[in-house]
């Protein structure tokens, strides 16, 4: 149920009185396509040059506030809720800029958002919370969820359980950092193996690794052969590799017996196929505690797979199993477009 608060008004005074009285919020300003921001900020004096761009800006009354005692104002109320909902890895600026709060990564890494309890807090109507999709990869400095108070003056007690829902499991915003692993590649098939063809996984995987902050330390080649393939994750594993990545082998032919060598090698937890495309035949699995991934031959031909949604998530430590897989569906279509923004755009993002 949405309830609305009527701001204590001591008094409503024309803008042409209100020379030497004090604003008490700030007044925005846009000019279509070249300017949005704040004309006058809270706790300007008003001075007669100013009443001129007042009128100009539609302003021809001014507000002199006296809060009760269950009323916040919105600045104060953006800062209690920017400090609950903020937790590891996210950081915010005490300027609070037309009543709003941004809130940013505090570091390079995945964005996690407690949907369920963001759900709740926004459903108390007075206060809101805005973020980017859940599993986002973002960078240090990027604005991951802004918040405020929508009326100038809120009631205290909504601002008081908005705070509490954000602090009930720790914080609704996070910002992971990811592990820098020192993965094996494991490329299959006896195209490459036999040197019929040359490879072009290893650079791919390589570079999107690099990306992560995380290297390559082995690479074994291995033709078509389940023991073979075995043998080459287990020299990797020997090697001392925190993350086995392998390459094709993964579809529907009599030839494609990669995830039959994962099997081989030990690999527990193995979870085969997901709902996303590209990347439906896809594995994911465990030999003790270090994570197995099997890449199929999309990975090498499209920018973007299922491997991307999915790496970022093992390297903040998430296991990952056939829930998680699961819910990729929901977004898991790429558009496969002309130019790839990923991943400012829809697909994984649930």
């Amino acid at each position: 149920m949405v309830h609305k608060t009527t701001p204590s008004v001591k008094s409503i005074v024309p803008v042409e009185q209100a020379v030497g009285m004090v604003l008490p919020h700030d007044i925005t300003e846009i000019v279509k396509d070249t300017f949005k921001g704040r004309a006058f900020r809270k706790g300007h004096i008003i001075r007669k040059e100013d009443i001129d761009h007042l009128r100009r800006l539609g302003k021809e009354h001014i507000y002199v506030l006296q809060l009760g005692p269950d009323e916040v104002h919105e600045n104060e109320a953006a800062l209690l809720m920017a400090e609950a909902l903020s937790g590891d890895g996210v950081t915010y600026s005490t300027e609070i800029v037309e009543g709003k709060v941004g809130l940013r990564a505090a570091v390079d890494g995945l964005l996690k958002v407690n949907r369920e309890a963001l759900y709740r807090f926004n459903l108390l109507g007075e206060v809101m919370c805005a973020t980017l999709q859940n599993n986002t990869p973002v960078q240090k400095g990027e604005q991951v969820a802004a918040s405020r108070a929508i009326p100038l003056v809120a009631r205290r007690s909504v601002v008081r359980e908005a705070v509490a829902i954000a602090r009930e499991e720790g914080a609704i915003v996070q910002v992971l950092p990811l592990a820098t692993v020192r993965a094996g590649l494991v490329i299959t098939g006896n195209e490459v193996f036999h040197g019929r063809i040359e490879d072009r996984f290893e650079q791919v995987l390589r570079d999107k690794l690099a990306t992560l902050g995380s290297t390559v330390g082995t690479v074994r080649f291995a033709p078509d052969d389940p023991e073979q393939i075995a043998s080459a994750i287990q020299a990797c594993l020997e090697e001392g590799a925190e993350l086995i990545v392998t390459s094709g082998g993964m579809s529907v032919d009599p030839d494609d017996v990669t995830r039959l060598g994962i099997a081989v090698a030990g690999a527990e937890a193995v979870v085969y196929g997901t709902p996303v495309l590209p990347g439906a035949m896809f594995l994911v699995g465990r030999i003790g505690s270090v994570p197995v991934l099997g890449v199929p031959a999309c990975g090498m031909f499209h920018k973007i797979t299922v491997l991307d949604l999915v790496l970022p998530r093992i390297l903040t430590g998430e296991t990952i199993g056939r829930e998680e897989l699961a819910q990729l569906g929901h977004g898991g279509l790429c558009r496969n477009c002309a130019t790839c923004q990923y991943p400012v755009c829809s697909f994984g993002k649930a």
